[in-house]
């Protein structure tokens, strides 16, 4: 219970909290696009993190319910191809083909997640890693539907939204910028979408499956129902990172999507904290940027990479986000201290 207490206080925002998510909304809309407009190379950096944001806020849903997943890049890889067989088979807007793939990949993960989330720990785990190859393989061998081992290519860029003759949002063509905003007003959406979920009955019964699903059962809780709704959830967003990822790139390959990427869902959601709704997003910019950084080092950036996780790892263990608490831990010490 006091766990349980502890989950629902972080996900209460302080005003000192607030305020810093407000600043960092205005230099994430305002600022950030505005001075790096010019510099393709930092516009794609940020929309890749961008992403990768949406992406791990699912992985951190599943984390909720006690679940390791590890097969998130096979969600994302079923939005991307199903966002490009859409828009180039079927002349369909990309913005109704972005909200076709979530709700295609969240489909799938209720077919998969009905019988697979029976499985706990490390047995779960294993059989989501799988599921990303076996995903790859089936989008390398289905040519007569996804191109095979070519891919798809020349996917359209997102057009203007017409209604009545009036125009809502006009076609900015190849804009970096445009993209910019589109996948920023996505990641905002979904992470207004997972705080509230988290916050909601439905957050705390996820909680509460994770520390004990025989309590919950005895409570009358239907527990299959909950974990499939966190999976197809997590599913959708992972549709929807990789509707946006295939459009960005102009293509979609088998390779687009491997083992790793599922891996570094995760660490973005253990290096944020898994305790915090924002957590993924802290984590998937600070390693997205960060290794794009470490690039000058070449032969050593993969090292030094490695060394820096560990050391976040060991010192950090609850994510960076605990950052706050340990530093007024240690000025309440010093008070107390002082008082002695």
């Amino acid at each position: 219970m006091n766990q349980l207490n502890q989950h629902l206080h972080n996900l209460k925002l302080s005003p000192l909290a607030s305020a810093s998510l407000a600043i960092l909304l205005v230099i994430y809309i305002l600022v950030l696009p505005i001075y790096v407009q010019n510099d393709n190379y930092f516009l794609t950096v940020l929309i890749n993190s961008t992403m990768l944001s949406v992406a791990s806020l699912g992985v951190w849903v599943t984390f909720s319910i006690g679940r390791i997943n590890i097969s998130q890049g096979a969600f994302c890889m079923i939005g991307g191809y199903a966002t490009a067989i859409l828009m180039k088979d079927y002349n369909m807007s990309f913005w109704i083909a972005i909200v076709l793939s979530g709700v295609f990949s969240a489909f799938v993960g209720v077919l998969l997640g009905i019988p697979l989330l029976r499985l706990k720990g490390v047995y779960f785990a294993m059989i989501t890693l799988s599921l990303t190859e076996t995903i790859r393989l089936v989008m390398l061998n289905g040519t007569a539907v996804t191109k095979g081992a070519t891919g798809i290519i020349e996917i359209p860029r997102p057009q203007a939204i017409e209604i009545g003759g009036f125009t809502l949002l006009p076609d900015f063509g190849g804009s970096l910028v445009f993209l910019y905003y589109i996948s920023a007003v996505i990641l905002i959406i979904s992470a207004l979408c997972t705080w509230r979920l988290s916050s909601c009955r439905i957050g705390v019964i996820f909680r509460s499956l994770r520390q004990n699903e025989e309590l919950a059962t005895s409570l009358g809780i239907n527990v299959a129902n909950y974990r499939v709704m966190a999976f197809s959830f997590c599913c959708f967003l992972g549709g929807i990172a990789g509707s946006i990822f295939a459009v960005f790139q102009g293509s979609i390959f088998p390779s687009s999507y491997t083992v790793n990427d599922s891996v570094f869902y995760m660490l973005y959601c253990f290096l944020g904290g898994l305790d915090f709704v924002f957590g993924p997003i802290i984590g998937a910019f600070i390693l997205t940027i960060g290794f794009e950084y470490l690039q000058a080092l070449q032969e050593y950036q993969t090292v030094i990479y490695g060394i820096l996780m560990i050391s976040l790892m060991l010192f950090l263990p609850n994510g960076v986000l605990t950052l706050p608490d340990i530093f007024r831990g240690k000025k309440g010490d010093k008070v107390a201290e002082a008082k002695k």
